[in-house]
């Protein structure tokens, strides 16, 4: 069934934040009912909208919040590939119906699970469903590569993420101006991946990001407790 929720004009998220609101398993905060107030609490205070992992999150918060901008995936691990966010089409048609306006998929070149193929599945997920992607990628070449597949936003998330980049230390600096020069004009450009202050999310804005996306730094509790406390007692 193709999708009426409408996303969002490029121009809408022109300097806009959109808070990752996860937490990590075998945390208290993986709840439900706490992501979803989480969610709350960042639309509230402004942010354009949330990044939530799991159907079962992004429903929580769409009956919580049911005008939010969502940007939902689904991290699963397999045997036979280390691409986890949204690896495939069953991850893809569940992170949909749970109420998601945007779906975050894996984009880079690493070979999918069962032999899944990027391609087939934005152009799936665009015809079968109406679904808007957003494509998580590592290099400039793989976002540009996602957008001439079809993907509406491009995001540097899997930056230091991935095989050929596990060198690297996010946020993806020397992305953003490539990818915002290459970039067809209506496609979104996300930083996403290691902004941990509001200087660094201006620093990505005046870089050619159209919008930023920061998750620890402000919704994980669990990881922010533990560096303040290594700090301290180390």
């Amino acid at each position: 069934m193709l999708s009426s929720r409408p996303l969002p004009e490029r121009a809408a998220l022109n300097g806009r934040l959109i808070v990752s609101v996860q937490a990590p398993e075998g945390s208290p905060m993986r709840d439900p009912a706490v992501i979803a107030a989480m969610a709350e609490a960042s639309l509230r205070q402004g942010a354009a909208g949330v990044r939530l992992e799991s159907p079962e999150h992004i429903g929580a918060v769409r009956r919580r919040c049911p005008g939010a901008l969502i940007v939902g995936l689904w991290k699963r691990t397999f045997p036979d590939s280390s691409v986890y966010i949204t690896p495939g089409w069953e991850e893809i048609r569940a992170v949909w119906a749970a109420g998601a306006d945007v779906v975050a998929i894996d984009a880079t070149e690493r070979a999918r699970p069962d032999g899944q193929v990027l391609g087939a599945l934005i152009e799936r997920a665009r015809e079968d469903l109406g679904a808007p992607l957003m494509a998580d990628v590592d290099s400039v070449a793989n976002g540009l590569r996602a957008a001439a597949l079809g993907c509406s936003w491009v995001g540097t998330t899997l930056f230091g993420y991935t095989e050929a980049t596990a060198s690297l230390q996010p946020p993806a600096w020397d992305l953003l101006g490539p990818l915002r020069r290459d970039l067809p004009e209506a496609v979104a450009l996300i930083c996403e991946g290691g902004i941990a202050s509001q200087q660094e999310a201006s620093r990505a804005l005046d870089g050619g990001a159209d919008a930023v996306v920061v998750g620890t730094a402000i919704t994980g509790v669990d990881l922010q407790v533990a560096a303040y406390v290594r700090a301290m007692t180390g």
